[in-house]
Order: C-alpha cells, then sequence, then structure tokens
C-alpha cells in the first residue's frame, strides 16, 4: 500500500476528535520499517539538508537537527502534500470557533504560495538525533507571519530498544490555570499530528485559545531519531 492509500483510510473522524479535544493525536504504523531505516540511513547525506542546527548552540537543548531543502525526498513530499488536505478543515473549524476570519486553502500548494508572498521561501521538514542526555527544550515551530496550527511528528527509532527516555511531551497553557504537562511515547513508524501553537478550548463563556509547547525529555541512553513536517515554509 502507498503511503498516499495509507494516509487515504486513516481514521480521520477519530483524529479530528483527538485534536479537537486534546490538541494531539497518536496514529500508530503510519510508516514501516524499511521506511523509517530509510530515513535514518541517509541522516549523514548532507546533500539533502539545507542547514544543520546543533541546539546547545542556541540553548535549544541537546542535539542536532537538519532541514531538509527543496526538492524534499518523496516519502516526505508525499506525506507533506497527502496529510495537509485532511487536516486543513480541523484548522478552519478552529478558526471558526476562535472567532477568526482567517481561513486555510485546500491544498498544501497555495499554503507555501502564500508562504512565499511573505517572503518565507525556505522548507521546514527536518530531521532530528538525540543520543544520551540529549533533549528538546519545550518550544513552538512557527517560523514567521504565516503559520499553520498543525504540524506531525514520525519517530524512527524503536524506544526501549534503540533508546531509553526520550518522551514526546505536551505542556498545555491555559489563562489563569496552572500548566498540564502530557507525556506520550511513540513507537517507530507511528505519526504524532499536534498544534505547532495553539487550540480551542470550550470554556463557560464559549471558546478561548489554548497555547500549547511541545519538547522531548532526556535520553537516557542510545540513540532516538524523529522526523518532522511542518507544513508552512520559514522565513
Amino acid at each position: 500500500m502507498s503511503i498516499r492509500e495509507r494516509i487515504d483510510q486513516l481514521n480521520w473522524v477519530a483524529i479530528a476528535a483527538a485534536m479537537d479535544s486534546k490538541g494531539f493525536a497518536l496514529v500508530k504504523n503510519v510508516l514501516t520499517g524499511d521506511e523509517c531505516d530509510l530515513l535514518t540511513a541517509h541522516y549523514n547525506d548532507e546533500h539533502l539538508y539545507r542547514k544543520t542546527i546543533v541546539m546547545e548552540r542556541h540553548h535549544y537543548g541537546q542535539g542536532e537537527y537538519k532541514y531538509f531543502k527543496y526538492p524534499l525526498p518523496a516519502l516526505i513530499q508525499q506525506l507533506r502534500e497527502t496529510v495537509y488536505p485532511k487536516v486543513a478543515p480541523i484548522a478552519n473549524n478552529w478558526m471558526q470557533l476562535l472567532n477568526k476570519e482567517h481561513s486555510f486553502p485546500d491544498t498544501l500548494d497555495e499554503l507555501l504560495q502564500h508562504c512565499h508572498e511573505h517572503d518565507q521561501l525556505r522548507p521546514t521538514p527536518l530531521i532530528l538525533q538525540y543520543v544520551t542526555g540529549g533533549y528538546n527544550a519545550m518550544h513552538q515551530d512557527l517560523y514567521g507571519e504565516v503559520f499553520f496550527p498543525m504540524q506531525l511528528v514520525f519517530i524512527l527509532d524503536e524506544p526501549d530498544v534503540d533508546y531509553e527516555g526520550g518522551e514526546f511531551i505536551l505542556m498545555e497553557q491555559k489563562p489563569r490555570e496552572q500548566s498540564r504537562v502530557m507525556v506520550l511515547k511513540p513507537t517507530k513508524g507511528d505519526m504524532l499530528l499536534f498544534t505547532t501553537s495553539y487550540r480551542p478550548a470550550r470554556g463557560s463563556k464559549g471558546y478561548h485559545r489554548v497555547n500549547m509547547k511541545h519538547g522531548v525529555s532526556e535520553i537516557s541512553s542510545g540513540k532516538r531519531r524523529g522526523m518532522g513536517i511542518i507544513f508552512h515554509d520559514a522565513k
């Protein structure tokens, strides 16, 4: 089954419900083991990337990530352009619930054209690597004035086999309330869809904005690689 067919056959009604209620949806076994291994095998092929970030230098955490350059590898391009039309209606519903006039286009090409009109020209899909002691501090991936409110991450190694620790962390910050932390442990090939910045939450006076950040807990042993797909381009 092709990646497009796999994405089409996912339960998008359940995924939308999870995004609306929690700000994330974890979907099992979207990538095959061979697809994960292919991505990690090419980690050191520098011609695939436009930029490498050593996280310690910027106080982002401890580890390394690399932004892919255009043209993206076929698997990443297919995921990016196939998932986007599925999540754009969820994002547009969020805009309506929060009384925002903004709406997102139906296709990835149209979103990227909007990014390019705002001088956001650089691709944002990336691959991340952490070894023992590595972590990613809590953050949001915005990159410019134009940003899509959801993104993907795929875990490329097997927890408790290839590495220990390294849980995916989401922190929810409700107005006038203490923060809530959610700790997730996706396995190899799983797809995690989550909010880039915020989600709507129902309160006593209707819907309001809840800000969210994400990060990765410390790796206690081994090596953890992940691949992130952000739909908007960067300045």
